[in-house]
Protein backbone atom coordinates (compact mmCIF):
# COMPACT_ATOMS: atom_id res chain seq x y z
CA UNK A 1 0.00 0.00 0.00
CA UNK A 2 1.37 3.43 -0.94
CA UNK A 3 1.88 6.12 1.67
CA UNK A 4 -0.27 9.23 1.72
CA UNK A 5 1.49 12.51 2.49
CA UNK A 6 -0.26 12.72 5.87
CA UNK A 7 0.72 9.15 6.75
CA UNK A 8 4.33 9.90 5.84
CA UNK A 9 4.32 13.02 8.03
CA UNK A 10 2.81 11.00 10.88
CA UNK A 11 5.46 8.28 10.54
CA UNK A 12 8.32 10.81 10.49
CA UNK A 13 6.91 12.63 13.55
CA UNK A 14 6.38 9.32 15.38
CA UNK A 15 9.99 8.29 14.67
CA UNK A 16 11.28 11.70 15.81
CA UNK A 17 9.19 11.30 18.95
CA UNK A 18 10.68 7.85 19.60
CA UNK A 19 14.19 9.23 19.17
CA UNK A 20 13.66 12.12 21.60
CA UNK A 21 11.81 10.06 24.22
CA UNK A 22 14.24 7.14 24.03
CA UNK A 23 17.26 9.45 24.31
CA UNK A 24 15.67 11.40 27.17
CA UNK A 25 15.81 8.35 29.44
CA UNK A 26 19.59 8.07 29.01
CA UNK A 27 20.16 11.82 29.40
CA UNK A 28 18.04 11.97 32.56
CA UNK A 29 19.81 8.91 33.98
CA UNK A 30 23.21 10.50 33.42
CA UNK A 31 21.86 13.66 35.06
CA UNK A 32 20.62 11.64 38.05
CA UNK A 33 24.01 9.96 38.42
CA UNK A 34 25.80 13.30 38.22
CA UNK A 35 23.45 14.86 40.79
CA UNK A 36 23.83 11.88 43.13
CA UNK A 37 27.64 12.05 42.86
CA UNK A 38 27.58 15.76 43.74
CA UNK A 39 25.12 15.55 46.65
CA UNK A 40 25.75 12.02 47.91
CA UNK A 41 21.99 11.27 47.95
CA UNK A 42 20.30 9.26 45.22
CA UNK A 43 16.84 10.14 43.87
CA UNK A 44 15.71 6.60 44.67
CA UNK A 45 16.12 7.24 48.41
CA UNK A 46 14.56 10.69 48.50
CA UNK A 47 17.19 12.97 46.97
CA UNK A 48 16.06 15.97 44.91
CA UNK A 49 19.40 17.46 43.91
CA UNK A 50 18.66 16.59 40.28
CA UNK A 51 16.36 19.63 40.17
CA UNK A 52 19.47 21.83 40.01
CA UNK A 53 21.27 19.56 37.54
CA UNK A 54 21.23 21.07 33.98
CA UNK A 55 21.73 17.65 32.36
CA UNK A 56 18.56 16.29 33.99
CA UNK A 57 16.57 19.31 32.78
CA UNK A 58 17.98 18.82 29.28
CA UNK A 59 16.62 15.27 29.43
CA UNK A 60 13.22 16.57 30.55
CA UNK A 61 13.13 19.08 27.69
CA UNK A 62 14.07 16.29 25.27
CA UNK A 63 11.18 14.17 26.56
CA UNK A 64 8.73 17.08 26.24
CA UNK A 65 9.82 17.65 22.64
CA UNK A 66 9.25 13.95 21.97
CA UNK A 67 5.75 14.09 23.45
CA UNK A 68 4.91 17.17 21.38
CA UNK A 69 6.06 15.38 18.20
CA UNK A 70 3.93 12.38 19.20
CA UNK A 71 0.93 14.68 19.77
CA UNK A 72 1.29 16.21 16.31
CA UNK A 73 1.77 12.76 14.72
CA UNK A 74 -1.78 11.81 15.76
CA UNK A 75 -3.08 14.78 13.76
CA UNK A 76 -1.64 13.33 10.55
CA UNK A 77 -1.77 9.53 10.88
CA UNK A 78 -4.18 6.93 12.32
CA UNK A 79 -3.65 5.76 15.90
CA UNK A 80 -3.36 2.23 14.47
CA UNK A 81 -0.09 3.40 12.91
CA UNK A 82 1.29 5.89 15.45
CA UNK A 83 0.69 4.05 18.75
CA UNK A 84 2.56 0.78 18.01
CA UNK A 85 5.57 2.75 16.72
CA UNK A 86 6.06 3.91 20.32
CA UNK A 87 7.83 0.59 20.90
CA UNK A 88 10.82 1.97 18.97
CA UNK A 89 11.53 4.40 21.83
CA UNK A 90 12.04 1.33 24.04
CA UNK A 91 14.66 0.05 21.62
CA UNK A 92 16.52 3.36 21.76
CA UNK A 93 16.33 3.43 25.57
CA UNK A 94 17.83 -0.07 25.63
CA UNK A 95 20.44 0.15 22.85
CA UNK A 96 21.94 3.55 23.75
CA UNK A 97 22.75 2.53 27.37
CA UNK A 98 24.64 -0.45 25.92
CA UNK A 99 27.12 1.99 24.35
CA UNK A 100 26.84 5.08 26.57
CA UNK A 101 26.17 3.73 30.07
CA UNK A 102 27.92 0.37 29.52
CA UNK A 103 24.73 -1.51 30.44
CA UNK A 104 25.14 -4.76 28.54
CA UNK A 105 22.28 -5.82 26.28
CA UNK A 106 21.16 -9.43 26.73
CA UNK A 107 21.19 -11.63 23.60
CA UNK A 108 17.42 -12.15 23.93
CA UNK A 109 17.15 -8.36 24.22
CA UNK A 110 18.73 -8.06 20.77
CA UNK A 111 16.09 -10.47 19.46
CA UNK A 112 13.41 -8.29 21.10
CA UNK A 113 14.80 -5.21 19.30
CA UNK A 114 14.73 -7.01 15.95
CA UNK A 115 11.14 -8.16 16.57
CA UNK A 116 10.04 -4.58 17.38
CA UNK A 117 11.65 -3.26 14.21
CA UNK A 118 10.23 -6.01 11.98
CA UNK A 119 6.74 -5.65 13.52
CA UNK A 120 6.84 -1.86 13.08
CA UNK A 121 7.83 -2.20 9.42
CA UNK A 122 4.91 -4.59 8.82
CA UNK A 123 2.51 -2.13 10.48
CA UNK A 124 3.84 0.82 8.47
CA UNK A 125 3.57 -1.05 5.17
CA UNK A 126 -0.02 -2.15 5.77
CA UNK A 127 -1.31 0.84 7.76
CA UNK A 128 -4.54 2.51 6.55
CA UNK A 129 -4.57 6.01 5.11
CA UNK A 130 -5.68 8.83 7.37
CA UNK A 131 -9.30 9.70 6.59
CA UNK A 132 -9.69 13.38 5.58
CA UNK A 133 -11.46 15.46 8.26
CA UNK A 134 -12.74 18.95 7.49
CA UNK A 135 -13.94 20.21 10.89
CA UNK A 136 -14.25 19.48 14.60
CA UNK A 137 -17.97 19.00 13.97
CA UNK A 138 -17.11 15.94 11.91
CA UNK A 139 -14.95 14.57 14.74
CA UNK A 140 -17.80 15.22 17.17
CA UNK A 141 -20.11 13.16 14.97
CA UNK A 142 -17.60 10.30 15.12
CA UNK A 143 -17.30 10.63 18.90
CA UNK A 144 -21.07 10.54 19.40
CA UNK A 145 -21.86 7.56 17.18
CA UNK A 146 -23.58 4.70 19.00
CA UNK A 147 -20.64 2.27 18.77
CA UNK A 148 -18.13 4.69 20.29
CA UNK A 149 -20.57 5.90 22.96
CA UNK A 150 -20.99 2.25 23.97
CA UNK A 151 -17.20 1.84 24.13
CA UNK A 152 -16.76 5.08 26.09
CA UNK A 153 -19.56 4.17 28.50
CA UNK A 154 -18.02 0.73 29.08
CA UNK A 155 -14.61 2.32 29.77
CA UNK A 156 -16.06 4.81 32.27
CA UNK A 157 -18.00 2.08 34.11
CA UNK A 158 -14.94 -0.20 34.26
CA UNK A 159 -12.73 2.66 35.52
CA UNK A 160 -15.27 3.54 38.25
CA UNK A 161 -15.41 -0.12 39.36
CA UNK A 162 -11.62 -0.42 39.35
CA UNK A 163 -11.09 2.88 41.21
CA UNK A 164 -13.73 2.50 43.92
CA UNK A 165 -13.95 -1.27 44.38
CA UNK A 166 -10.84 -3.11 43.23
CA UNK A 167 -8.16 -0.46 43.90
CA UNK A 168 -8.81 -0.26 47.68
CA UNK A 169 -9.02 -4.05 47.99
CA UNK A 170 -6.29 -5.41 45.72
CA UNK A 171 -4.69 -2.46 43.94
CA UNK A 172 -1.41 -2.96 45.80
CA UNK A 173 -1.29 -6.72 45.19
CA UNK A 174 -2.59 -7.04 41.62
CA UNK A 175 -0.69 -5.13 38.92
CA UNK A 176 -3.67 -5.27 36.53
CA UNK A 177 -5.76 -2.87 38.64
CA UNK A 178 -3.66 0.31 38.37
CA UNK A 179 -2.40 -0.49 34.85
CA UNK A 180 -5.97 -1.25 33.77
CA UNK A 181 -7.14 2.20 34.91
CA UNK A 182 -4.21 3.84 33.09
CA UNK A 183 -4.82 1.89 29.89
CA UNK A 184 -8.58 2.46 29.78
CA UNK A 185 -8.21 6.20 30.37
CA UNK A 186 -5.26 6.27 27.99
CA UNK A 187 -7.37 4.99 25.10
CA UNK A 188 -9.81 7.88 25.62
CA UNK A 189 -6.99 10.40 26.02
CA UNK A 190 -5.46 9.39 22.67
CA UNK A 191 -8.83 9.77 20.92
CA UNK A 192 -9.18 13.24 22.45
CA UNK A 193 -5.57 14.13 21.61
CA UNK A 194 -6.16 13.08 18.01
CA UNK A 195 -9.35 15.16 17.89
CA UNK A 196 -7.59 18.16 19.41
CA UNK A 197 -4.52 17.76 17.20
CA UNK A 198 -6.68 17.58 14.07
CA UNK A 199 -8.58 20.71 15.18
CA UNK A 200 -5.31 22.61 15.67
CA UNK A 201 -4.00 21.42 12.32
CA UNK A 202 -7.14 22.71 10.59
CA UNK A 203 -6.83 25.99 12.53
CA UNK A 204 -3.23 26.50 11.37
CA UNK A 205 -4.35 25.78 7.81
CA UNK A 206 -6.77 28.72 8.05
CA UNK A 207 -9.95 26.91 9.08
CA UNK A 208 -10.34 28.18 12.67
CA UNK A 209 -11.74 25.45 14.95
CA UNK A 210 -11.05 27.26 18.24
CA UNK A 211 -14.35 29.11 17.98
CA UNK A 212 -16.27 25.87 18.56
CA UNK A 213 -17.05 24.75 22.14
CA UNK A 214 -16.47 21.15 21.03
CA UNK A 215 -12.75 21.85 20.56
CA UNK A 216 -12.46 23.08 24.16
CA UNK A 217 -14.47 20.08 25.35
CA UNK A 218 -11.77 17.84 23.86
CA UNK A 219 -9.14 19.93 25.73
CA UNK A 220 -11.05 19.27 28.97
CA UNK A 221 -11.26 15.53 28.27
CA UNK A 222 -7.53 15.37 27.49
CA UNK A 223 -6.71 17.10 30.80
CA UNK A 224 -8.96 14.80 32.87
CA UNK A 225 -7.72 11.62 31.18
CA UNK A 226 -4.02 12.53 31.38
CA UNK A 227 -4.22 13.54 35.07
CA UNK A 228 -6.01 10.28 35.96
CA UNK A 229 -3.64 8.28 33.79
CA UNK A 230 -0.49 9.75 35.35
CA UNK A 231 -1.85 9.43 38.88
CA UNK A 232 -2.48 5.70 38.59
CA UNK A 233 0.63 5.04 36.53
CA UNK A 234 2.69 6.57 39.35
CA UNK A 235 0.83 4.34 41.81
CA UNK A 236 1.63 1.29 39.68
CA UNK A 237 5.32 2.19 39.33
CA UNK A 238 5.60 2.95 43.04
CA UNK A 239 4.01 -0.39 43.98
CA UNK A 240 5.41 -2.84 41.43
CA UNK A 241 8.66 -3.44 39.58
CA UNK A 242 8.99 -1.31 36.44
CA UNK A 243 9.91 -4.40 34.41
CA UNK A 244 6.46 -5.80 35.29
CA UNK A 245 4.44 -2.60 34.87
CA UNK A 246 5.93 -1.37 31.57
CA UNK A 247 5.17 -4.33 29.27
CA UNK A 248 1.70 -4.93 30.77
CA UNK A 249 0.83 -1.24 30.46
CA UNK A 250 2.18 -1.03 26.91
CA UNK A 251 0.22 -4.10 25.77
CA UNK A 252 -3.07 -3.00 27.39
CA UNK A 253 -2.76 0.67 26.42
CA UNK A 254 -1.80 -0.01 22.80
CA UNK A 255 -4.48 -2.67 22.32
CA UNK A 256 -7.28 -0.52 23.79
CA UNK A 257 -6.12 2.56 21.84
CA UNK A 258 -6.21 0.67 18.56
CA UNK A 259 -9.67 -0.74 19.36
CA UNK A 260 -10.95 2.74 20.25
CA UNK A 261 -9.49 4.22 17.06
CA UNK A 262 -11.01 1.49 14.89
CA UNK A 263 -14.42 2.19 16.43
CA UNK A 264 -14.29 6.00 16.40
CA UNK A 265 -12.27 6.80 13.27
CA UNK A 266 -13.16 3.65 11.26
CA UNK A 267 -9.45 3.03 10.53
CA UNK A 268 -10.09 -0.37 8.96
CA UNK A 269 -12.95 0.68 6.69
CA UNK A 270 -12.03 -0.02 3.07
CA UNK A 271 -9.01 -2.15 3.95
CA UNK A 272 -8.62 -5.66 2.60
CA UNK A 273 -8.67 -8.65 4.94
CA UNK A 274 -5.02 -9.32 4.06
CA UNK A 275 -3.91 -5.84 5.19
CA UNK A 276 -5.87 -6.11 8.43
CA UNK A 277 -4.39 -9.54 9.22
CA UNK A 278 -0.89 -8.22 8.40
CA UNK A 279 -1.38 -5.25 10.76
CA UNK A 280 -2.53 -7.57 13.55
CA UNK A 281 0.47 -9.86 12.98
CA UNK A 282 2.85 -6.88 13.02
CA UNK A 283 1.22 -5.63 16.21
CA UNK A 284 1.63 -9.05 17.88
CA UNK A 285 5.31 -9.16 16.85
CA UNK A 286 5.89 -5.67 18.31
CA UNK A 287 4.17 -6.62 21.58
CA UNK A 288 6.20 -9.83 21.83
CA UNK A 289 9.45 -7.96 21.21
CA UNK A 290 8.53 -5.32 23.80
CA UNK A 291 7.77 -7.94 26.45
CA UNK A 292 11.02 -9.77 25.64
CA UNK A 293 13.01 -6.54 26.01
CA UNK A 294 11.55 -5.81 29.43
CA UNK A 295 11.94 -9.40 30.64
CA UNK A 296 15.63 -9.50 29.67
CA UNK A 297 16.20 -6.12 31.37
CA UNK A 298 14.70 -7.64 34.53
CA UNK A 299 16.99 -10.70 34.21
CA UNK A 300 20.02 -8.41 34.15
CA UNK A 301 18.86 -6.39 37.15
CA UNK A 302 18.05 -9.47 39.20
CA UNK A 303 21.38 -11.12 38.38
CA UNK A 304 23.37 -7.97 39.15
CA UNK A 305 21.47 -7.34 42.37
CA UNK A 306 21.97 -10.89 43.64
CA UNK A 307 25.70 -10.81 42.83
CA UNK A 308 26.14 -7.57 44.78
CA UNK A 309 24.03 -8.84 47.66
CA UNK A 310 25.65 -12.26 47.95
CA UNK A 311 29.31 -11.33 47.63
CA UNK A 312 30.71 -8.75 50.00
CA UNK A 313 34.48 -8.44 50.33
CA UNK A 314 35.00 -11.70 48.43
CA UNK A 315 32.83 -13.75 50.82
CA UNK A 316 29.28 -15.06 50.49
CA UNK A 317 26.59 -13.18 52.42
CA UNK A 318 23.02 -14.59 52.35
CA UNK A 319 20.17 -12.30 51.44
CA UNK A 320 18.06 -11.21 54.39
CA UNK A 321 14.48 -12.58 54.51
CA UNK A 322 12.99 -9.11 54.00
CA UNK A 323 15.19 -8.46 50.96
CA UNK A 324 14.37 -11.85 49.50
CA UNK A 325 10.68 -11.18 49.95
CA UNK A 326 11.07 -7.86 48.18
CA UNK A 327 12.74 -9.53 45.19
CA UNK A 328 10.01 -12.15 44.92
CA UNK A 329 7.09 -9.74 45.29
CA UNK A 330 8.42 -7.24 42.71
CA UNK A 331 7.58 -4.31 44.98
CA UNK A 332 10.18 -1.95 43.61
CA UNK A 333 13.28 -3.09 45.52
CA UNK A 334 15.11 -3.58 42.26
CA UNK A 335 14.38 -0.01 41.25
CA UNK A 336 16.34 1.61 44.06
Amino acid sequence: MGFSKDNLKGIVLALISCGFIGASFIIKKKGLKKAAAASGVKAGVGGYSYFVEPLWWFGMITMILGEVANFVAYAFAPAVLVTPLGALSIIISVVLPHFILKEKLHQLGILGCVMCIVGSIIIVIHAPHEQPISSVQEIWTMATQHAFLLYMGSVIILVIILVFYFAPQCGHTNVLVFTGICSLMGSLSVMSVKALGTSLKLTFEGNNQLIYPKTWFFVFVVAICVITQMNYLNKALDTFNTAIVSPIYYVMFTTLTIVASIIMFKDWDGQSAGNIVSEICGFVVVLSGTILLHVTKDFKRSSSFREKSQFVGGSYTPLSPSLSAGLCSGNGVLEA
